[in-house]
């Protein structure tokens, strides 16, 4: 956030006003070696939640690996040298542990746990995943060479539910409005699904719970598009066409072969029990999280 842009964050201001505690806005880019300096001043616990999170991008190594490695690689070095910061939660995601829902079937046991590493995605097939992974890795790496602070990992799903404020850029809002939008025959295509409550709720656990360490994977649902499109869009169905049919048809309707090949007939299977046991994550029903941001889009006519 540019602080010096007061209508981008005075939402952020109201909140804060309705709450216990203060807030302060600081200027920081991703890409520049002491921009996190002053922020850090003082501070216990560092959430490092900021990566640019696009589907699609005209050139990977700039828009997406570059500012999510070198960002995440400064400000940890900002922890570094803060001798205040005893903890630093990062905002990773499902997206470091798999690449596509078809990896699941070289998984042991059939099930995504917080062991598993995303081994296979690269810059021309999901390069935001790709990111995600190298980023959190990276953490991991100045982590272990350090003793002053601890890192805790979230790695949330595919993040739904109310905002603060609706931003009508957001993948999550673009994929709310595409549900409304595909009528009521979509293809089931496999989801990992989170409500934004909970992932946020997470990272308070991770930071201020002492035993938490580790990677959480934060995903409420095993779910898929059909079963996500059921809770706002009236008779929604499973699209009765083959897999093959619409493979050939991918490059008409904004997909790619590749991703239906990968992802279509699989199912999501993430053990989301340690975010549970260790955070005490109570995870949103599916159809609340749908509705209360289906409720808000309503609300602010963005829809």
């Amino acid at each position: 956030r540019d602080p010096s842009k007061k209508d981008r964050i005075q939402y952020l201001q109201d909140k804060a006003d309705e709450s216990k505690g203060t807030i302060r806005f600081f200027a920081g880019d991703l890409l520049k070696e002491g921009s996190f300096d002053e922020a850090a001043k003082g501070c216990a616990v560092i959430f490092h939640t900021a990566s640019p999170f696009a589907m699609s991008v005209k050139d990977a190594d700039e828009d997406l690996l570059k500012p999510a490695v070198k960002g995440t690689e400064n400000v940890l070095t900002t922890a570094n040298k803060t001798p205040s910061v005893k903890r630093v939660v990062l905002t990773s995601s499902c997206a470091a542990i798999y690449n596509h829902a078809c990896d699941l079937d070289d998984i042991p046991d059939g099930v995504w746990t917080e062991e598993v590493w995303n081994r296979t995605s690269t810059r021309l097939d999901n390069p935001y995943s790709l990111s995600k992974t190298m980023a959190e890795q990276k953490a991991w790496v100045v982590a272990g060479s350090q003793c002053q602070w601890k890192l805790v990992v979230i790695n949330p799903g595919f993040i739904m539910g109310p905002g603060l404020k609706v931003h009508p850029s957001s993948e999550s809002v673009h994929f709310a409005k595409q549900l409304l939008g595909m009528g009521s025959s979509l293809p089931a295509f496999p989801l990992p699904i989170v409500d934004v409550r909970d992932v946020a709720d997470a990272h308070i656990a991770a930071a201020f719970i002492p035993e938490a360490a580790g990677r959480h994977i934060t995903n409420g649902f095993n779910t898929d598009m059909v079963e996500v499109a059921q809770t706002i869009v009236k008779n929604a169905k499973e699209a009765p066409l083959p897999k093959i049919t619409l493979w050939a048809l991918a490059p008409l309707i904004g997909m790619t072969r590749n991703f239906v090949s990968k992802e279509l007939g699989y199912k999501m299977n993430f053990d989301n029990s340690k975010a549970k046991n260790e955070l005490g994550i109570d995870f949103y029903p599916l159809e609340k999280t749908m509705r209360d941001m289906h409720q808000q889009l309503v609300d602010n006519k963005a829809i």
